[in-house]
């Protein structure tokens, strides 16, 4: 498997835990000292971390599907553009997450992703 479909698989298996709301095969995508970065509020988090705020986005946002999907590779990892869209719980309300994330990949495995959102979309992606 060349780098460009090693990290391509992994941002398809990032997007599958995400729509499904299933944080299992999260363990396996990220090296186990993966470091996950938020533009929005300029914080590291752990691959535990992600993995509760996932299983949480399954609580308050229903059908979520990740559309407009862009990937470029580079070596040594890639980055995503994406809308990632759903529907609020608690009002039926339709939302919708402009997105882009930049990962490092060694040894088959994510060891950094760096996530840029626009803040005012995700709050309403919240409870």
């Amino acid at each position: 498997m060349t780098d460009h479909d090693v990290a391509v698989s992994l941002l398809d298996r990032i997007v599958a835990a995400a729509e499904a709301g299933d944080p299992a095969d999260i363990y396996e995508i990220y090296a186990p000292d993966a470091v996950i970065w938020h533009n929005h509020d300029l914080k590291e988090s752990s691959v535990e971390q992600n993995a509760r705020l996932l299983a949480a986005m399954d609580r308050w946002v229903a059908d979520r599907r990740y559309t407009e999907r862009r990937i470029s590779t580079f070596p040594g990892g890639a980055v995503q553009q994406h809308v990632l869209r759903g529907t609020r719980r608690s009002t039926g309300e339709e939302v919708a997450l402009h997105a882009c994330v930049v990962i490092a990949v060694e040894d088959g495995r994510v060891t950094r992703l760096d996530e840029y959102i626009d803040s005012a979309e995700a709050s309403r992606f919240a409870p």
